[in-house]
Order: structure tokens, then C-alpha cells, then sequence
């Protein structure tokens, strides 16, 4: 009597790889289903991000500080310019003699919250008039008169009053490269009359503008 292979093991073999690609198939829906897949993250938020603009205020005052006159008093630091007519570099005096030198000490100080890189003094033209009456018939009295700046122990110039005509870069003379906020200058101004002017340089008088500039 023979015997016959049941077919129904074959079916198995069958069987197991479509339940394996079923299996699979479900744990891929049910990963890409999932809302969340953890990961390592890092982040850096900036809250102060600002920026804004400092400001260059010149303060000119004389010896003992009774007197000051700022860049402001024009109006605002708009314009940062005004005129100060309260401070006479020359001393003022208007009955010097031969000989007679006159010294005035004033302080120029950066009082804005910026360093001014820039510092200069220009002069103007050296002008001579009458003082009074009676008045000697000279007319030089601009190239007579001497003047020496010096801020310590530095010499920003030394010569007549005609002869000083160029502007004065400040910084460069000191050896320095701004004027930091909050600080002090100091010059001295000496005006002399030589010994050897005579009568002819009576009751005259002189005046020349002077203009100070800060930049940064």
C-alpha cells in the first residue's frame, strides 16, 4: 500500500513569508503614524541687540572754572557749535607797556559720552585798531605783538600774532590720538609786547578769533 505527501505543510511555507510582510508592513504604518522622534537639539536666543550713537560735547572754561561756555549753547547738539565771548585768550588787557607779557590759562574738556578723534585750534586773521585816544601811527602792531600756546609742557606755537595762521592739529602736537570723554585739556596763552616797541605802538590794541574743533 503506498503512501501520499499531505499538501497542507507546503501551504505553511507559503504562509510564513506573507506573515512576515504583513508584520513589517504594520511596524512601518505604525511609524510613520508616531507623532514625535526624539533627536538631540540645541538652540541660543540674543534679547539685547541694540545700538545708538554717542555724543561729542566741547566745554571751554577759564583758569578756576567760573566761566565755562559749551558747544551746546547754540541752541542744541544739533548744531554743537556756539560762540563764547566771555573768555579773552589774550588776557584782555588793554594797557600793556614794553616788555609786559600776559598769560591766560583755560581748560577745553570733552564733556560728551564719545572720544573726539579729531582736535584742533585755528586762528583767524590778526586785526589792530585804536584804543582810545590819542593812538601811535604804527600799524604793525600784529607782527609785533608775540603769542606762545603750549598745553604742559608742549609748544602748539610760538611767534607773532600775524605770523599765526594755520590751524594747530591738537592731538598731533600732544602725541595722542583722541581726547576720551570726560577729559581735560589745559592751554596757556602768553601774549607779549617786545622792550623795544616804542611811542609809535601807543594806545593800540589788537584782536584775533580763535576757533577750537572736536571730531570723531
Amino acid at each position: 500500500m503506498s503512501t501520499q505527501n499531505p499538501t497542507p505543510p507546503r501551504r505553511r511555507r507559503l504562509a510564513l513569508p506573507v506573515l512576515l510582510a504583513g508584520g513589517l508592513g504594520s511596524l512601518i504604518l505604525a511609524l510613520g503614524l508616531s507623532p514625535t522622534i526624539s533627536a538631540f537639539t540645541a538652540q541660543i536666543k540674543n534679547t539685547v541687540d541694540t545700538a545708538g550713537t554717542g555724543t561729542v560735547i566741547m566745554q571751554e572754561s577759564n583758569a578756576d572754572g567760573s566761566v565755562l561756555c559749551n558747544s551746546t549753547d547754540g541752541g542744541s547738539v544739533s548744531s554743537n557749535t556756539a560762540t563764547c565771548a566771555t573768555i579773552n585768550k589774550y588776557g584782555g588787557s588793554v594797557t600793556m607797556v614794553p616788555g609786559q607779557t600776559v598769560s591766560t590759562d583755560i581748560k577745553i574738556k570733552n564733556t560728551g559720552s564719545a572720544a573726539a578723534t579729531g582736535f584742533t585750534l585755528t586762528p583767524g586773521t590778526c586785526a589792530q585798531s585804536n584804543n582810545g585816544t590819542p593812538n601811535g601811527t604804527a600799524t604793525n602792531l600784529c607782527s609785533t605783538m608775540t603769542l606762545v600756546v603750549t598745553s604742559g609742557s608742549t609748544t602748539l606755537y610760538s611767534g607773532t600774532l600775524q605770523g599765526f595762521a594755520s590751524a594747530v592739529n591738537v592731538l598731533t602736537a600732544l602725541g595722542t590720538t583722541s581726547v576720551p570723554a570726560g577729559t581735560t585739556v589745559p592751554f596757556t596763552f602768553a601774549v607779549t609786547l617786545p622792550s623795544t616797541a616804542g611811542n609809535t605802538y601807543a594806545g593800540l590794541q589788537v584782536s584775533q578769533p580763535l576757533t577750537w574743533d572736536f571730531s570723531s
